[in-house]
């Protein structure tokens, strides 16, 4: 139906917030919505225009290549933030967008941004402010969430090519909580509930499988997924830090450089992506 594949995930993730809103009873205001909705565009608009007009003064020779300002990377994001942060103040919300869409433009390499935006907004308030926090169980455990998000989820990672990011970061995380489990002597509801949080699905799924900021290579992206769950692993059960997932991929975030060095492989485009959709489609 659509020929851009992020329009899928606009539309999964604007489904999410509202069923979260009408199911889980979130204490979110929409105003906080729009706030992040409005910022995250805006604030992509003035970073590619600077970009714009100081190429052409670098290099002012005429093109036929006009700007093209795409609003779904920070529409994406927006509505990232929007179903993880909580902030008691709308100025926190603003500085999560402007963090998070500046970093894409700041922190890259080769024309590829290394953080992946939202979590790059989440941690900076996490940090810098007194007032934002994420809710790890904003999601409950039941059974049904984690199906839509599986099934959903696993669409777009099925036409990105990224299902081994998601494979080797679950297996990893529930294989190191099982052995955990089995250790402490504990019953396997336990281990059932730390594996059911429908927060920990939707990074799985639509976090640390941001095709643009993780590794090209699999053989990288397997590792780099690996390395995300043990640090999560870590950080949750010794440092019983809840958000332990996002400061996971956020200390990894980094070594993208690194492993794309090692194991090259072309960069992943959302415009090849849609040519070859829609090459398949007209087969």
């Amino acid at each position: 139906m659509f020929k851009d594949i992020r329009d899928y995930q606009i539309l999964f993730l604007s489904l999410f917030l509202i069923l979260g809103i009408g199911t889980r009873d979130w204490t979110l205001r929409p105003l906080f919505i729009l706030i992040a909705i409005a910022t995250c565009i805006t604030t992509q608009l003035i970073f590619s225009l600077a970009i714009s007009h100081w190429s052409f003064f670098i290099s002012p020779e005429p093109t036929d290549h006009q700007p093209i300002i795409n609003i779904r990377s920070p529409l994406i994001t927006s509505l990232g933030l929007s179903l993880l942060l909580r902030a008691d103040h709308w100025t926190t919300m603003v500085l999560a967008a402007v963090t998070a869409i500046g970093s894409k433009f700041i922190f890259q390499t080769g024309e590829k941004h290394f953080f992946n935006p939202a979590n790059f907004g989440i941690i900076t308030v996490l940090a810098l402010t007194s007032d934002a926090w994420v809710s790890p169980g904003q999601w409950g455990e039941e059974w049904w969430y984690g199906l839509l998000f599986a099934g959903t989820g696993g669409m777009i990672l099925q036409r990105v090519g990224r299902w081994d990011t998601t494979a080797a970061f679950l297996g990893a995380y529930s294989l190191l909580e099982a052995v955990r489990n089995l250790w402490l002597g504990w019953t396997w509801d336990v281990y059932l509930h730390r594996l059911t949080s429908g927060s920990l699905i939707l990074f799985a799924l639509f976090m640390v499988t941001d095709p643009r900021s993780i590794p090209n290579a699999r053989i990288g992206r397997i590792i780099w997924a690996v390395s995300i769950a043990m640090i999560t692993f870590i950080l949750r059960n010794y440092f019983f830090l809840s958000t332990a997932v996002f400061w996971a991929l956020f200390a990894i975030a980094p070594l993208t450089i690194l492993i794309d060095t090692i194991w090259f492989s072309p960069q992943f485009s959302w415009f090849k992506q849609g040519l070859e959709e829609s090459k398949s489609l007209s087969l």
